[in-house]
């Protein structure tokens, strides 16, 4: 794909509000963008200095099926189905132990995790 193709392209994703796009292009091309970071309009080189900034940093984001398992203990919490909240955990122990899940937990599942000391 050539420059004035992704380029086209990802003003087009953010004229859109079409982040997703926008956010997988960037990710594919960060190298090219970051070199030719002058031919970007603000929006889009905002965009491309947060997602080189979390490259740089190791940071993760989380998928879908993570993002499944936190809809599954928050639902579990607030009906206070323990059961389902401890089979939760238990096949999941991992995403428990991240630090940017808390703020996708809701309350009912923090107070319930906090007192299993699973968070």
């Amino acid at each position: 794909m050539n420059l004035k193709k992704i380029l086209h392209d990802l003003q087009k994703s953010m004229d859109t509000s079409d982040l997703v796009s926008a956010r997988r292009l960037i990710e594919e091309h960060l190298e090219l963008l970051l070199e030719n970071k002058n031919l970007l309009k603000r929006n889009v080189r905002e965009l491309v200095d947060i997602l080189a900034s979390m490259a740089e940093t190791g940071f993760r984001p989380l998928s879908r099926q993570e993002l499944n398992q936190i809809h599954h203990i928050n639902s579990y919490a607030s009906t206070f189905d323990l059961r389902g909240l401890k089979l939760s955990i238990a096949e999941n122990p991992e995403l428990l132990m991240r630090e940017d899940v808390k703020p996708y937990l809701n309350a009912d599942a923090k107070a319930l995790l906090e007192g299993m000391s699973a968070i």
